[in-house]
C-alpha cells in the first residue's frame, strides 16, 4: 500500500505548504486560478552567477521584482491570478530573517498583498515538495536546480506548470503569458 506522503502529485493543488505563521495551507484553495510561484529574498541586491556565464552583474532584484510583482497582482488579482512567494535563504544567505521578519519587511517596505509563505529550501536534500513538483520537467539552463532568488514558475488554472523563468526575467515580462492563461485580452 502506498502512503499518502509518497504519492506523486499530479497538480499543484495536491500539495500542502506552510504559511509564514507555520499553519498548513492546502494549495487546492487556489484551484481555477493562474499562479505565479516565486522564491524570494529580501536582501537580493546583486546577482553574480557562480557559473560565470558572463561578467554582468544584475542589481536590485529585490526592489525591481517586488515592485513589478505588486503591479501584476493589483492588475490581475480580481481576474483569477495569484502570486505565491516562498522565501529562501539558499543563495548567498540573502533571506536570513525569521518568517515574521520577512513578512513584516515585504508588507511594510513593498506594501505587498499577495501571500508570503514560510521559508523553504528549493534545492538539495531538503527541497520543499512544492519545489520538487515545480522543477519536475521544467528544467533551467543548468538542470533542474534553481539558480538564484526570484526564479519564477507560471502555473495554469489546472494546476500544471506551464513555464519557468530565470531570476533576471522581470515579472512584467510574464504579463503576456499571464493574460493568455487567464483568457483576457
Amino acid at each position: 500500500m502506498t502512503s499518502q506522503a509518497s504519492k506523486i502529485p499530479e497538480t499543484i493543488y495536491d500539495l500542502t505548504v506552510k504559511d509564514a505563521q507555520g499553519n498548513d495551507v492546502d494549495l487546492s484553495i487556489y484551484k481555477g486560478k493562474v499562479l505565479l510561484i516565486i522564491n524570494v529574498a529580501s536582501k537580493c541586491l546583486n546577482l553574480c552567477t557562480l557559473y560565470i556565464v558572463s561578467a554582468l552583474q544584475f542589481s536590485g532584484l529585490t526592489d525591481s521584482n517586488y515592485a513589478e510583482l505588486n503591479q501584476l497582482y493589483k492588475k490581475y488579482k480580481d481576474q483569477g491570478f495569484e502570486i505565491l512567494a516562498f522565501p529562501c535563504n539558499q543563495f548567498d544567505e540573502q533571506e536570513p530573517g525569521t518568517n515574521e521578519e520577512i513578512t513584516e519587511f515585504v508588507c511594510t517596505r513593498f506594501k505587498s498583498e499577495f501571500p508570503i509563505f514560510g521559508k523553504i529550501e528549493v534545492n538539495g536534500d531538503n527541497t520543499a515538495p512544492v519545489y520538487k513538483f515545480l522543477k519536475a520537467g521544467k528544467w533551467g539552463f543548468f538542470g533542474d536546480n534553481i539558480q538564484w532568488n526570484f526564479t519564477k514558475f507560471l502555473v495554469d488554472k489546472d494546476g500544471k506548470v506551464t513555464d519557468r523563468y530565470y531570476p533576471t526575467t522581470p515579472p512584467l515580462g510574464l504579463e503576456h503569458g499571464i493574460k493568455e492563461l487567464l483568457g483576457v485580452a
